[in-house]
């Protein structure tokens, strides 16, 4: 049975304005498993007119900060009843594993409502000091006020947890939103919008459309109505948002993806280093933006390691991850499963060796093997761009400072995970690696109360705890004259 998905504006389900549709495919399969509405710049209109009379003077206006909490409270409630069927929309879509999102993806949703609600009620301004007007006293206070109606763009490689990312800060800062899921993966945003509703949020508060990027996240990203975009994907796409965005002096977000260094020293746990290193690089098929694809082996442990990585890679089953002992799926879709064949045709090309794994050949299915290459360096191209694949490389080291050299030397600045027993060491290379995030004897956790965000090429701001509240915040001074 094929699912027909609509648009979710203003408390309904609705039709693309042209009735059009997108074919949902399995990657699995690719058997088309459902259609959802091709979102026109009707459609945006409309949301955003939806989005615009809850903030200026609707319902959800004259919520306060503790009213909204509580609503992000029972929606996080909805979440967790809903969770196997979050994380199986999710897995369906993305050909995923349904354990991964049930252990990870929705219950760091869950924590991200639940973290995002209790600040609610606690975005304080400030009473700020001044030498007075003209002679005479004044208060000068600050207010935190929301930004306004913000157009949220989500990819496809995590959408539940990453649309809650967004969604959890923007409405506790008392925004109201238009969510754009990528074409590949609407079902969850589509349900969590509909579980705002159920929750009590009011209609027009959250809206999706769904649809291409070319037609509704640029129509979110030039729309007068929309306050500022925050876009999660590929640093290409990134620019263009901010150069189009930025012509109206939109505020931009942009998490942007990386090529995160795993630094292994030679005083590390050997096991530890391994489960780890697997694990940034494997799961959800190494289509993450913090995956660790690059790992950094100290030359004395450098064939210990790589042998026990390469084993670890090889005990990996990959089929379809609904038949019993397979723990990894396919890649997305065809242009993902072509990028990263073309990618590990490049990496032999330019010397690497190919110690497990290689190029897939494709039957039914875009099914990918776990990839390791070693004998490889910093300069190449399966070191410095990033694949969204299963394939990592290994690049051996021999001082602290050539590690810490070699982690820098990347356009982007996403995460780390430094492998050490040695504290001073720990502290020292956290410290000097420039990126948003270090891990260390561990891969960079996504914890609902910490900041998320990266340097150069991975993007601008941060989203979750605190950080990312304010983010959707303006500042406004009053200043009382007290005669």
């Amino acid at each position: 049975m094929t699912l027909t998905l609509k648009h979710f504006i203003d408390g309904q389900a609705v039709d693309a304005s042209d009735a059009a549709t997108i074919a949902l495919v399995s990657p699995v399969t690719e058997q088309v498993f459902a259609t959802s509405a091709r979102g026109t710049r009707s459609d945006v209109d409309r949301a955003v007119a939806a989005a615009r009379a809850q903030l200026d003077g609707g319902a959800w206006s004259r919520l306060n900060g503790a009213a909204r909490g509580l609503l992000l409270f029972r929606l996080a409630d909805l979440v967790q009843r809903d969770l196997e069927l979050l994380a199986d929309m999710d897995a369906r879509c993305i050909g995923r594993s349904p354990m991964e999102p049930r252990m990870m993806d929705i219950p760091n949703a869950i924590g991200t409502l639940r973290a995002a609600a209790g600040w609610a009620d606690k975005l304080e301004g400030r009473t700020i000091p001044t030498g007075g007007y003209m002679g005479m006293p004044t208060l000068s206070y600050t207010r935190l006020e929301p930004v306004g109606v913000v157009g949220a763009i989500v990819p496809w490689n995590s959408p539940c947890m990453i649309t809650t990312w967004k969604l959890a800060s923007l409405l506790a800062a008392g925004c109201t939103v238009v969510i754009k899921p990528s074409e590949e993966t609407p079902l969850s945003a589509l349900h969590l919008a509909a579980l705002c509703q159920e929750a009590g949020f009011p209609d027009g508060v959250v809206n999706v459309v769904t649809g291409l990027g070319e037609v509704v996240g640029r129509a979110l990203c030039e729309h007068p109505g929309i306050d500022k975009v925050t876009f999660t994907g590929s640093p290409e796409v990134g620019r263009e948002i901010s150069r189009v965005a930025g012509a109206s002096f939109k505020r931009v977000a942009l998490e942007l993806g990386g090529k995160s260094a795993q630094i292994v020293f030679d005083d590390a746990s050997l096991e530890a280093a391994v489960r780890g290193c697997a694990m940034g690089l494997f799961v959800n098929q190494g289509q993450v933006c913090a995956a660790g694809t690059r790992i950094l082996v100290q030359r004395a442990i450098a064939e210990r390691f790589t042998s026990a990585l390469v084993a670890a890679a090889e005990s990996i089953k990959v089929g379809d991850p609904a038949q019993p002992g397979v723990t990894m799926g396919p890649v997305a879709k065809r242009e993902q499963f072509e990028r990263v064949n073309r990618y590990i045709a490049q990496g032999i090309e330019e010397g690497a060796t190919v110690l497990t794994g290689g190029v897939a050949a494709h039957d039914v299915g875009w099914f990918v093997r776990p990839t390791i290459f070693g004998g490889a360096s910093n300069a190449m191209s399966i070191a410095r761009d990033e694949i969204f694949g299963p394939v990592g490389t290994i690049i051996v080291f021999d001082t602290d400072e050539e590690a810490i050299a070699i982690a820098n030397d990347s356009s982007y600045g996403l995460a780390a995970t430094v492998w050490t027993n040695t504290l001073a060491r720990a502290h020292k290379v956290a410290h000097a690696v420039r990126v948003g995030a270090v891990g260390v004897n561990c891969w960079s956790p996504l914890d609902p109360n910490l900041p998320w965000g990266g340097t150069k090429s991975s993007g601008l701001g941060r989203e979750c705890g605190l950080t990312g509240v304010l983010s959707y915040t303006e500042e406004k001074v009053i200043t009382v004259l007290l005669p």
